[in-house]
C-alpha cells in the first residue's frame, strides 16, 4: 500500500493542501493517520476518495452534502457523472483509480468513454498526456511501484498501436519523411509512439524503429532511409551529464536532417541546440511543427 504526505495528495487531487486540512476538522472528509511525530499521512483508499469528493464538489455539490453521502452514494454520483460530463478531471481520476487497482476493465473504459466523448488526438492530450505527469508524481514519491508504471504503458501502448494500425500511408515522392527513434537503453517507448500516429493522420511517410536503437543501427536506417526528419524521446537516457554530448553527436552525424528532440532530458536550461536540431517542450510544439511541414509540402506540391 503506498504512502502520501498531505503535498502529495494536493498534487495529485489538485485540492490546496489548507482546504485538506479544513475539509478534515471541520466534515470529517479524511482521517489521516499521523506519524510518531504527529505528521499526517494518507494511502491508496484516502486517495481515492478524495479524487471522488474534488470531482463532485467541482460540479457543484456542496462538501457540508458530501459529508453526509455513503460512499456507494459518492461512487453512484461519480459515476453518473462520468458518464454525463465531457470534463477532463474525472477521466484522469479514473485511469488512477484503474492503475492503483491494476484494473484493467475500468481503465479500457474510462480510455474508450475519453476517445468516444473527445476523439482520440484530443483523448491524448487532454486525458493521458495530464495523467502521465500524475504518474511521474506518484513514481518520483515512491508511491507506485514498476508493475503499476507496466501495466499502464502497455495498455496505453495498446490504444495507440490501434489507432497506428488504422492509418496506411505510401512514401510519394517531393513528401517529407520521418526517422522515429529511442536511443539505445531507452524504453520509454508512448511519446514516441504517439508522434508517429500524429505524422500517419497527416499522411506523412514515417519508419519506425522504436526503442532502445544502437547508434550504428540508426546510421544504417539513414543511410538507406535518407530521412527529412530524426525525430527522438530523451526520458532517461542518455544520462543528464551526457545529454549535450549526445544532441552534438546527432548533428553532427545527420547534417543534412532536421533532428527533433523531446522528453524530460532535454528540458535543461544549460543546454544548447545547433542549428539543424529543433527542440519540442511539449507535444503541441510537435504539432505545431508538422502542421507546418505538411501544410508547406501541400503549396510547394
Amino acid at each position: 500500500m503506498a504512502l502520501y504526505s498531505i503535498k502529495e495528495l494536493e498534487q495529485l487531487s489538485g485540492i490546496k493542501a489548507h482546504t485538506i486540512r479544513i475539509w478534515e476538522q471541520r466534515y470529517q472528509i479524511l482521517a489521516p493517520s499521523r506519524t510518531d511525530t504527529n505528521i499526517r499521512f494518507y494511502d491508496d483508499e484516502d486517495l481515492k476518495w478524495l479524487l471522488n469528493i474534488s470531482l463532485l464538489n467541482e460540479k457543484g455539490t456542496k462538501i457540508s452534502k458530501i459529508a453526509k453521502m455513503t460512499k456507494e452514494e459518492v461512487a453512484q454520483m461519480v459515476q453518473h457523472l462520468c458518464e454525463q460530463s465531457s470534463e477532463f478531471d474525472h477521466h484522469i481520476n479514473g485511469l488512477i483509480t484503474a492503475m492503483l487497482d491494476l484494473d484493467e476493465a475500468l481503465f479500457d473504459k474510462v480510455l474508450s468513454t475519453a476517445t468516444l466523448q473527445l476523439g482520440f488526438q484530443n483523448m491524448m492530450q487532454d486525458v493521458v498526456y495530464p495523467f502521465l505527469k500524475k504518474i511521474g508524481i506518484l513514481w518520483q514519491t515512491g508511491n507506485i511501484s514498476p508493475a503499476h508504471e507496466h501495466f499502464i504503458s502497455n495498455l496505453i501502448r495498446q490504444k495507440i498501436l490501434v489507432a497506428i494500425d488504422g492509418q496506411v500511408v505510401r512514401r510519394r515522392d517531393g513528401h517529407p519523411t520521418y526517422m522515429l527513434f529511442l536511443p539505445e537503453g531507452e524504453m520509454h517507448e508512448i511519446a514516441l509512439l504517439y508522434m508517429n500516429y500524429l505524422l500517419r493522420t497527416l499522411q506523412i511517410y514515417t519508419l519506425y524503429l522504436g526503442q532502445s536503437l544502437p547508434f550504428e543501427d540508426l546510421k544504417l536506417c539513414y543511410k538507406s532511409f535518407k530521412a527529412d526528419y530524426i525525430c527522438t524521446v530523451l526520458t532517461s537516457t542518455p544520462e543528464r551529464s551526457e545529454v549535450q554530448a549526445y544532441i552534438d553527436t546527432l548533428s553532427a552525424t545527420f547534417p543534412e536532417a532536421t533532428i527533433m528532440v523531446y522528453g524530460s532530458q532535454v528540458q535543461h536550461d544549460f543546454l544548447v541546440f545547433p542549428a539543424n536540431v529543433t527542440h519540442l517542450t511539449s507535444m503541441q510544439d510537435f504539432v505545431s511543427e508538422i502542421t507546418a511541414t505538411a501544410k508547406h509540402s501541400q503549396v510547394a506540391r
